[in-house]
């Protein structure tokens, strides 16, 4: 009966851990998917590769941005 209560034991603690785990990968989910949405936000507010502020030209062509 001794052997039973070891078994026993084992297969809760398999199981606390694996809730603590699937717990961890819910967290970690949530956080890559608020990351992801930030990301978002930070691209768009990036200029893109085509865009210039306006007067910022230089003679060659070149775009020239203000250095601060």
């Amino acid at each position: 009966m001794v052997g039973m209560m070891w078994i026993f034991a084992g297969s809760g603690l398999a199981v606390a851990g694996l809730a603590i785990l699937a717990v961890l990968a819910v967290r970690m989910t949530a956080a890559a998917r608020g990351l992801g949405a930030e990301l978002d936000r930070a691209r768009r507010m990036l200029p893109r590769e085509g865009d210039e502020p306006p007067g910022l030209r230089v003679r060659s062509g070149e775009t020239a941005w203000p250095s601060l």
